[in-house]
């Protein structure tokens, strides 16, 4: 099987608590302006902070167009288990939440909370197949790959056939998400890519006893802007103090 390089970014702080693991949203990288707030907040702290690319993403090995949710779950699980000491803080934007929620379940022990921001959760169920007209869906099932019109991306983003099926696998809110540790949710209530209401679901879906759901009323998918950015480390720093 071929190896793949997967590009991280990591630094060491000398707070004994948790570290930060940040996994950024579909088709993005781990340069992007949540990451870098969050790189700048945790060496104010004096936190662990790991981000990476996932497979055919940013400066990662691989194309993005063969990748699937499984591959894309096994690099976050692997850059876990292979760079992280004890428990960690996992913050996730979009597609990143649903991955954060599949690591906490795989490797409970491993995560301390859950910060999700705007999560994708089930995106290939709920959000792609969704976004897809007649035209794309035929083009999907005769060519195998459509390209879903993007805010982000001139081309639009590519979908395989194999990527939707693989993500059948991976679906949570139907059967519940066993996960108990903290999860705090952020939602931007102008989101035009993952609709809020996506968040309440996810919210009654989880087994943890601990959960808070916070809608932003002007906040938009990405969350990026200044008062979003102070949010997402107010929520950090007062999980922070309960774990």
């Amino acid at each position: 099987i071929k190896k793949f390089k997967t590009a991280y970014r990591q630094q060491k702080g000398d707070n004994p608590g948790p570290g930060l693991v940040f996994l950024a949203g579909f088709k993005a990288d781990m340069d992007g302006s949540k990451a870098e707030a969050l790189a700048a907040w945790c060496a104010s702290e004096k936190m662990d902070f790991l981000r990476f690319d996932y497979f055919g993403h940013g400066q990662s090995g691989g194309d993005f167009i063969d990748g699937t949710i499984s591959l894309w779950r096994e690099d976050v699980l692997n850059i876990i288990s292979d760079l992280t000491n004890g428990p960690q803080i996992i913050v996730g934007s979009s597609f990143g939440g649903w991955l954060s929620l599949m690591a906490a379940c795989h490797k409970p022990l491993n995560i301390a909370a859950l910060v999700l921001i705007a999560p994708a959760v089930d995106m290939t169920d709920r959000l792609i197949e969704s976004f897809f007209n007649e035209a794309l869906l035929k083009e999907l099932h005769t060519k195998g790959v459509a390209y879903l019109p993007s805010d982000y991306d001139e081309e639009g983003y590519p979908v395989t056939r194999d990527m939707i099926v693989d993500g059948r696998k991976h679906l949570m809110l139907e059967k519940g998400i066993e996960f108990k540790g903290p999860v705090r949710i952020l939602h931007g209530r102008l989101d035009a890519s993952v609709p809020w209401s996506l968040s309440l679901e996810l919210a009654g879906a989880l087994a943890s006893q601990d959960v808070e759901t916070t809608f932003v009323e002007h906040g938009d998918h990405r969350l990026s802007e200044p008062e979003n950015i102070d949010l997402l480390t107010t929520t950090l720093s007062r999980l922070y103090d309960r774990i």
